[in-house]
């Protein structure tokens, strides 16, 4: 077991796509804390670790504060001794459009999502300097993050903002030997479960059943259990050079995506004036230069269409 000996924080990790990272993990060897709002949910997944063989404890507290942080951090070394592993899942959604989403639930989002995984991994790498801990951080991002989704400013903007995070960190803590990575997974949550696009692949993981190849190869969808391998590596001894890097992970599908590059550059002497844009805005801005944005799937094979569903792509979370 890869993990042997190692600690992990995974927050979030009640049920769904954190609960599959922490059982990965322990299964891998690592003892685990469970984190959850709910005590009988948190409770109920370490039942379920230590009934498959692992160890876990858990820490009910809603990330988002540095309170919740360092008893995150404090519940770790208390039950195990040490830590060496910190995956921040903690998440929450308030889906509306720009014109109907309040102060509230943009306020919510950012707090859980952006400021829980600044505060999460400040104290975990405050204790890997500390105690000369060569540690592990992952977070998560999300596809809204990358490509943008109607909807979604508040989620879209936090998961943006962790991956801007990362990329900063990776900088700072490559002298201590840490490394901070973040996971994009594509997989069947209690979101996708009431997107119709996703009916079929979503009975066929309910019935026990492979999803369909197009879910899982053409779009890289899949389940909460192919992302948890990914996370898994990146803890381990294994993935010790790799930090600062935005990684996908779905179904049969592993993507390393870019980081923001120009898409092209133009020089003027004297630079670029308002006139100077007026005069070329067409070979400075045609449709080759200009970026796509939003994230679409192809139309469904007619198999695999839900009842009155269109044919279309659709957008996806």
């Amino acid at each position: 077991m890869s993990l042997n000996g190692k600690v992990a924080i995974v927050t979030g990790s009640g049920q769904g796509l954190g609960l599959a990272y922490a059982r990965e993990l322990a299964r891998q060897g690592a003892a685990v804390v469970i984190n959850d709002v709910n005590a009988q949910t948190a409770a109920d997944a370490v039942a379920q670790i230590e009934a498959d063989g692992g160890r876990a404890t858990a820490v009910v507290v809603p990330v988002g504060s540095t309170d919740a942080a360092k008893a995150l951090v404090a519940g770790a070394v208390e039950a195990f001794g040490r830590l060496d592993i910190l995956v921040t899942n903690a998440g929450i959604l308030r889906d509306k459009s720009l014109l109907k989403m309040t102060d509230e639930d943009f306020d919510l989002v950012i707090n859980v999502h952006l400021k829980g995984t600044f505060t999460c991994v400040r104290e975990a790498f405050a204790y890997f300097k500390e105690n000369n801990v060569a540690g592990r951080i992952i977070t998560i991002g999300s596809p809204t993050g990358q490509r943008g989704n109607f909807g979604q400013s508040n989620y879209a903007a936090a998961k943006a903002g962790i991956v801007g995070m990362v990329r900063t960190w990776a900088l700072e803590m490559k002298k201590a030997g840490v490394t901070v990575n973040s996971v994009i997974p594509v997989a069947a949550t209690a979101m996708t479960k009431t997107v119709p696009y996703f009916q079929k692949a979503v009975e066929a993981e309910e019935r026990g059943e492979a999803m369909p190849a197009f879910f899982r190869h053409d779009l890289g969808f899949g389940t909460a259990d192919d992302v948890a391998g990914l996370i898994a590596f990146l803890a381990s001894d294994a993935a010790a050079e790799i930090t600062g890097q935005a990684i996908g992970a779905g179904g049969d599908r592993l993507q390393v995506w870019t980081h923001p590059t120009a898409a092209s550059t133009e020089y003027r002497e004297g630079g670029w004036s308002y006139e100077a844009l007026q005069e070329n805005a067409g070979s400075l801005f045609g449709t080759e230069a200009l970026q796509s944005y939003g994230e679409e799937f192809l139309p469904l094979p007619a198999e695999l269409r839900p009842e009155q569903a269109k044919p279309e792509a659709v957008q996806a979370r």
